[in-house]
């Protein structure tokens, strides 16, 4: 049985000590978890060692939460499947899952812990965001009987619902979501019907929440900020890094900046599957993460936020992501295209062989424009300029507008697009910019060791342009202007439902 480690490391800025009762800032808590697992998943165990096995991980969550409190938090988010783990079947999920009521009945578990029939789970999250007078979000198992007369109802007569919760500060449960855009190994749970929009309130701005796979699609991410306008995302995950592009921090950095909202990212900690990276989000800074393959510990991580980011100051204008390429003349080379593979979509790249240059590279549409400037050229080094406009197509369908600089593997060109942790090469400047058709673009700077480029040393120009700022050389391990272009997907809003 993997198990888990405390004392549990902190990160705090030192805002984290200043008056947290403020209305127009709060303190946010998010906790990577280094999950218990079952020690097999494969045959079904009684209901009371399935609640064994929870509350072993409660007991972790409950140290991380107490402590968050202590800080100041006024709310933590936990990961998805960091109560149970994950690798379930229907069969063997069933008795790890409780009956969630819709937050409507007003229900205190704490209190009243039999109301809406046996839920331990429940009753422990609510004790423990009463007792210590913060928010809590945690990601569990929702199962709802079903009969003939519902021609949908499963053959076990019974929805399951990877879910969601949130208790408030007394204990209340004020939140439940359940999962829309579930991933191909999650055979245990069912798709809702319709996708849900979750928020609530709190003194601290509004909140909505969604989980993991979610954040690639349109429902419910984008709706939640477009058309609820929450200020503030809460987002449990058990993310897989998938380098270049969808590593768990880059990402969920950029997609908090792209579409100008507050992210708190719990992820779960599971080096051997490739999990790490949690962080905490505003709409014009990282404010702190955490990324570590070295260790199995458990971190806590504390940030001050605005509570309502839209009417700050500093809140980022719009972009738009085609202003400059679109009128930009094309950059020509003598140097050939080739093709790549980056996380299976065949990217059209073209090398970069100069410590100087300027290169444009197309496919469809899309035309990426770069110009760079290195420190020194490796000769063990090899990087590439490369774009992508299609339909990705493996562990879910969804349409990608990609301009990325990236390193390749090897000196081998064939290794471009292969995942990669470091890099020695250091770019003093950068400017990169794409003639998207999609309004949703997400930026990302990855330096080497999977490690974030502070915001000092790069921006996001209002005609598109992700440029370098500081003159600092950066040993680049990627950079990636990301964009979704959700109205051609096959199933538009609906993630992998069919």
């Amino acid at each position: 049985m993997v198990t888990s480690c405390f004392p549990i490391c902190v990160i705090a800025l030192a805002a984290c000590v200043l008056n947290a009762g403020a209305l127009d800032t709060f303190i946010a808590a998010v906790y990577e978890h280094a999950v218990i697992l079952a020690n097999s998943t494969e045959t079904p165990v009684s209901q009371e060692d399935a609640l064994t096995l929870m509350n072993k991980n409660l007991d972790v969550l409950e140290k991380a939460i107490r402590l968050a409190a202590e800080k100041g938090a006024q709310i933590i988010v936990t990961p998805e499947d960091g109560i149970y783990g994950w690798s379930f079947t229907r069969e063997t999920i069933y008795p790890y899952l409780e009956d969630i009521p819709d937050p409507q009945v007003n229900w205190i578990p704490c209190t009243e812990p039999n109301r809406f029939g046996r839920a331990p789970v429940q009753k422990r999250l609510s004790c423990l965001a009463r007792e210590n007078s913060i928010f809590v979000a945690a990601n569990m198992g929702d199962k709802k009987e079903c009969d003939a007369s519902d021609s949908n109802c499963p053959p076990d007569g019974r929805y399951h619902y990877n879910t969601d919760v949130v208790f408030d500060s007394e204990g209340k449960l004020v939140a439940r979501y359940h999962k829309y855009n579930l991933f191909l190994p999650e055979v245990q749970f069912n798709y809702p019907k319709d996708p849900s929009h979750v928020t609530f309130d709190t003194p601290f701005g509004k909140f909505g929440i969604f989980t993991c796979f979610d954040i690639l699609f349109y429902e419910p991410a984008v709706v939640l900020v477009n058309k609820f306008e929450v200020d503030s995302i809460l987002f449990p995950t058990a993310w897989m890094n998938t380098l270049p592009h969808l590593s768990a921090v880059p990402f969920h950095s950029s997609w908090a900046r792209g579409m100008r909202v507050n992210v708190l990212a719990a992820n779960l900690h599971k080096t051997i599957a490739h999990m790490t990276g949690s962080g905490i989000y505003a709409p014009e800074a990282v404010k702190v993460y955490y990324y570590d393959m070295e260790t199995e510990s458990g971190q806590l991580l504390l940030s001050e936020l605005k509570s309502r980011p839209r009417i700050s100051s500093n809140y980022p204008p719009v972009v738009d992501w085609s202003a400059y390429a679109k009128n930009a003349k094309p950059f020509t080379s003598d140097q050939p295209s080739f093709p790549g593979l980056v996380f299976f979509d065949e990217f059209t790249f073209i090398e970069l062989t100069k410590d100087v240059g300027n290169y444009t590279v197309c496919q469809k549409d899309l035309c990426c424009h770069l110009s760079y400037k290195m420190s020194e050229k490796r000769t063990d080094e090899v990087y590439a300029l490369g774009a992508f406009d299609g339909l990705h197509t493996v562990d879910g369908e969804y349409y990608l507008q990609i301009c990325t600089l990236l390193k390749c593997q090897t000196t081998d060109l064939k290794t471009c697009g292969t995942p990669i942790a470091s890099a020695f090469t250091k770019f003093e400047a950068f400017s990169l910019s794409g003639t998207f058709t999609t309004s949703y673009v997400f930026p990302q700077l990855v330096l080497s060791g999977t490690q974030l480029a502070s915001e000092q040393h790069y921006e996001v120009l209002s005609d598109g342009r992700l440029e370098s700022r500081s003159g600092v050389p950066l040993p680049i391990l990627e950079v990636a202007l990301f964009g979704r272009v959700y109205e051609k997907d096959p199933f538009p809003g609906q993630g992998d439902h069919s």
